[in-house]
């Protein structure tokens, strides 16, 4: 930070270094201390959600296993990648091209399993309440484990062919040194579009209109008083109320995902490269990063199981003999 603090230049005797600003701000200070307590929350509200759900032994459902699986994406988003774009607000990227794009791809790798694991949720939802009766013919440990290590494969492997440009030339976007950019072009940031954003929540929002439709049906028909003992005994009834609280998370799952993406996606819906800058700390980048502060938020405070969890978690009462088998969600 000396180096930074003597001139304008990242690299002091090299012309093509680039330009920063010699001494940071008030509003940069405010900056840092605002963007540091939301990787803090972000970290703590996750670790919260997986201590959670690999402690207590009745929480290891298939629906929990996929919540576990998005809190620990959502965990390294707060471990690793804001701490870094925190580090280098209007300052140098000093780790070199090979790291810039290293942490570029982990990145993407994160972001895109993140949003491959709310589609399996929501769908998980849908089985849920759609098909009650075949949920755990259908929905098993076994084959929840199974999807969701093929959703974070897919992610590696997707991310690794889309960048592969700039695995092969790192620095390629890069402008001068000092610089941590990465240029997403037109081409493949409409394929990114497409399968990162507008199909996974196409499926989302199909999903929950299903949801909503069987949910709107259920209820009509048991204040119609028609068939309301055949839905208690095949336990929709069950379903219309336990599992139509997961439809409105749903809900607001969809209208955060838009929130936060949206910015992020609208250079390429206006058919403009997307270019990423770790040095700036872009507004975008920080929103969709931002998604994973909320989603246990989303996903879990809304359950009663975690608020339960968290008492005999932050009380020490998980160290007590015999706590892995506590009914939590009693």
């Amino acid at each position: 930070m000396e180096t930074i603090a003597e001139g304008e230049l990242c690299y002091q005797h090299l012309n093509n270094s680039c330009r920063i600003s010699a001494q940071p701000h008030t509003e940069d200070l405010l900056i840092y201390a605002l963007l540091s307590s939301v990787s803090l929350t972000t970290v703590t509200l996750n670790l919260l959600v997986i201590a959670s759900i690999t402690h207590f032994r009745e929480l290891h459902t298939p629906t929990n296993l996929l919540l576990l699986s998005l809190a620990a994406s959502d965990l390294l988003v707060g471990l690793l990648l804001m701490p870094v774009e925190i580090i280098y607000i209007e300052t140098c990227w000093f780790l070199g091209d090979i790291l810039c794009t290293v942490y570029y791809v982990i990145d993407y790798i994160i972001t895109s399993a993140s949003v491959a694991n709310m589609v399996l949720i929501s769908f998980d939802r849908y089985v849920a309440i759609c098909d009650p009766l075949h949920y755990t013919a259908r929905v098993t440990k076994r084959k929840t484990q199974i999807c969701v290590i093929a959703c974070w494969f897919c992610a590696i492997i997707y991310r690794i062919l889309l960048l592969n440009d700039h695995l092969a030339k790192p620095g390629k976007s890069n402008s001068c040194l000092g610089e941590c950019v990465v240029v997403i072009e037109h081409i493949a940031g409409v394929i990114d579009l497409v399968f990162t954003f507008i199909l996974p929540i196409t499926a989302i929002i199909a999903l929950y209109a299903r949801v909503f439709v069987v949910a709107v049906s259920q209820i009509r028909a048991v204040r119609a008083n028609v068939a309301a003992a055949t839905f208690q005994q095949s336990g929709v009834q069950i379903a219309k109320n336990a599992e139509l609280k997961a439809a409105k998370t749903l809900g607001m799952v969809v209208v955060v995902f838009l929130i936060c993406f949206c910015p992020y996606f609208y250079p390429a819906l206006t058919g403009q490269d997307i270019s990423v800058n770790a040095s700036s700390a872009a507004f975008e980048i920080w929103l969709a990063h931002f998604n994973s502060c909320l989603n246990p938020v989303i996903y879990a405070f809304f359950y009663p199981w975690f608020r339960k969890s968290i008492r005999h978690i932050l009380t020490f009462q998980i160290w007590k003999p015999g706590s892995r088998d506590v009914k939590i969600l009693s």
